[in-house]
């Protein structure tokens, strides 16, 4: 038996899987983002272990005896998150998360005074990563930027708890900007650029090898063998790639979570930080991948269902009722609730609606929200380059993923295929294999793709109208880029 273990940024989640790669049991618990200012977005990393242990004496609880032989742990986590450790283990401050953008200036100090960052990390310097984060630090927290000594991201914080060990891999360590992705390692040069040095950095291993076994008063608190090890994991793109089996060149997926993103598998370094697409390792060895990423994505619908006092699947079944002519003329909403990533790299973006009437009414609402994610995935889409020509067809992965009519929208919106899989194919599903891997798996039977649960074939006469209303959604955009500039100080 493997478990897997995923920190989401809505929820942690852990899965137990056997030899066959069936799901024995599964739970989650929730988490809460705290957002004290603007542009800020935090969480207690305290909270993630108490999660974890509330999500695994769940498991125990279902499935007693698969619990008491799980050879491996995966684990599987939310990317860019700094958390910052003292000399003695105690967390300094809030995890400052991935979709925080309050490191934008540093950003910007960045790009001018090192630009060798970009071709050494294959990235663009964005806010949402973790060095501009630690820049940040140095220069409005001062005194505690003295006394880091360990600067980890979510997954490896929790393997800290769980292990002991300083440890992290490739495909999460990529999302830092202190990493060498062609090499696999860190880099001196990048870490020294944010007064850092390898010692403040986890070791690293592949994600499928094991980083360490599971303390000994742990295993005999839970009831596991001492002997359980835990694997190097991924960060959670490339862990829910694993979960769907998208592990060779050209394979590829949409996660349609709190964020949006395309992955795409290549089996070199294809860097173009100029266009805002990432450029990772996978979490298996000599792979890597390319990603677009836009940072609302699912959230936007959970927003508007909150200030509608409606649910998501109340919300979805009025908007499946609409009519072709009505959505040709629904509002345009650009996405942009928490700034944007690829290609903008524009974290002063802001969502908005264009074209509301009186007669509007909230179905139309929610289907302006999903078309308008969907745009955004095509705006990243369309900056991947030569990786577009090797995409067959994408897997739709997330919450997003349950809805038939965004899944059949993004078709048409990329004119590609779109298949969608049953609900288990996660992160802590990869997460489990990862584990799988780590006690000898073979990938080729470990790394399977998930039954297809639904196929989405684009229709080209919706497409065409789609292509229409893109056009009008990426003018509004640049519109919008101008308006700011008369928003007061």
């Amino acid at each position: 038996m493997y478990l897997g273990i995923d920190i989401g940024t809505s929820e942690l989640k852990a899965l137990i899987i056997n030899a066959q790669g069936e799901i024995i049991a599964s739970n989650h618990a929730t988490l809460n983002v705290q957002r004290p200012h603007a542009h800020w977005a935090e969480q207690d990393p305290e909270r993630w272990w108490q999660a974890c242990g509330e999500v695994l004496a769940g498991l125990r609880q279902q499935a007693a005896q698969a619990w008491s032989e799980i050879r491996a742990i995966g684990l599987s986590g939310q990317m860019h998150g700094a958390v910052l450790l003292d000399a003695q283990g105690e967390v300094l401050r809030p995890c400052i998360l991935w979709n925080d953008t309050r490191s934008a200036p540093q950003c910007e100090a960045l790009s001018r005074q090192h630009p060798e960052m970009m071709q050494i990390s294959g990235n663009m310097i964005m806010p949402g990563f973790t060095a501009p984060k630690l820049r940040w630090v140095a220069e409005h927290e001062p005194e505690i930027f003295r006394r880091i000594d360990k600067v980890l991201l979510p997954k490896d914080y929790l393997r800290w708890r769980l292990t002991g060990r300083f440890i992290s891999e490739p495909s999460d360590a990529a999302g830092t900007l202190w990493l060498d992705v062609a090499k696999r390692d860190w880099s001196d040069e990048l870490l020294a650029i944010t007064g850092l040095t390898r010692t403040n950095m986890p070791e690293l291993v592949e994600g499928s090898a094991v980083s360490a076994t599971l303390k000994a008063d742990l295993a005999s608190e839970w009831g596991l063998s001492a002997a359980v090890c835990v694997a190097g994991g991924a960060g959670d793109n490339a862990a829910s790639a694993v979960g769907v089996g998208a592990v060779n060149p050209g394979d590829a997926f949409i996660s349609l979570g709190t964020s949006g993103v395309i992955f795409v598998v290549n089996d070199r370094l294809l860097a173009d930080p100029q266009s805002g697409v990432h450029a990772f390792c996978h979490a298996l060895p000599g792979r890597w991948h390319q990603m677009s990423v836009m940072l609302s994505a699912a959230s936007c619908l959970r927003w508007l269902c909150n200030l509608l006092s409606v649910n998501e699947s109340q919300l979805m079944e009025e908007m499946a009722q609409l009519s072709e002519e009505q959505r040709r003329h629904a509002p345009v909403f650009l996405p942009y609730l928490s700034g944007e990533r690829t290609p903008h790299n524009d974290p002063d973006a802001s969502g908005s609606f264009f074209n509301l009437r009186h007669e509007t009414p909230r179905a139309l609402l929610g289907y302006a929200v999903i078309e308008g994610v969907a745009f955004g995935l095509a705006d990243g889409f369309a900056v991947l380059g030569d990786a577009q020509r090797q995409i067959q067809q994408c897997s739709l992965t997330g919450g997003g993923a349950r809805s038939t009519l965004w899944a059949q929208l993004i078709a048409d919106v990329l004119q590609l295929p779109i298949v969608t899989h049953p609900a288990s194919a996660s992160g802590a599903l990869g997460a489990a294999r990862l584990a799988w891997l780590a006690d000898g798996g073979v990938e080729s039977d470990v790394c399977l793709k998930p039954p297809v649960q639904a196929r989405y074939l684009p229709d080209a006469v919706r497409g065409k109208v789609l292509q229409q209303r893109l056009q009008l959604f990426r003018t509004l955009y640049a519109q919008q880029q101008q308006a700011r500039a008369l928003l007061p100080e």
